[in-house]
């Protein structure tokens, strides 16, 4: 890929930012296989050095905060006819409710999926209170004079360590793949504001 069909994906890909930020993204991409070609590589081989259109397309939707995309999307490109107006004033009680009620299944799904992770990292503390009180308690009946009493609760507060500490790995992992998630979630909600778009006459 050269220069000039690198940067035109790239414009394409990224139509739905606001124009100014992606003229100085363009900008800064075509400076950068510049300054490369400058230094003796093909412009082939410099754009291939900056990294896939995907990968950069990803790293500006992570950059560019979400109020600014839903701004420039929400801008006007033409003056609505008196026909687009009447029938979005008209169709309000049923789209309106139909994004709503699509939004609240979205949030409710979301909220539920974390709720799930909240609820095991609960369990794993509540393994971890256990254990300790598994261990006291082994104290306390020992001192009590009541080995056989002692060795159960020690057993109980050792098995419920291990658990708790093997559960522990599982919730950090778990926690990490719902921050993946709400990152992926956000990504998307973005790149429906931004990419390819056709001219509207």
């Amino acid at each position: 890929m050269n220069k000039e069909q690198f940067l035109n994906e790239l414009r394409s890909r990224l139509s739905g930012l606001p124009q100014t930020e992606l003229e100085e993204r363009l900008s800064f991409y075509a400076e950068s296989i510049d300054d490369r070609v400058e230094d003796g590589l093909t412009e082939e081989e410099a754009v291939a050095g900056i990294g896939s259109v995907d990968e950069i397309v990803e790293q500006i939707l992570n950059e560019v905060p979400l109020s600014a995309l839903v701004k420039e999307k929400v801008r006007q490109r033409r003056a609505m006819k008196l026909w687009e107006i009447i029938l979005i004033v008209l169709g309000f009680p049923i789209w309106f409710s139909l994004l709503i009620a699509a939004f609240a299944i979205v949030l409710s799904l979301y909220i539920s999926l974390w709720a799930i992770v909240i609820s095991i990292w609960a369990v794993d503390m509540s393994l971890a209170a256990c254990a300790v009180g598994g261990v006291l308690s082994a104290v306390w009946y020992l001192i009590q004079g009541n080995p056989s009493s002692a060795f159960f609760m020690l057993g109980a507060g050792v098995l419920c360590a291990g658990l708790a500490v093997l559960l522990f790995y599982g919730c950090v992992e778990l926690t990490k793949g719902m921050i993946w998630l709400t990152k992926k979630m956000i990504l998307g909600i973005k790149a429906m504001f931004v990419g390819k778009e056709t001219v509207e006459q």
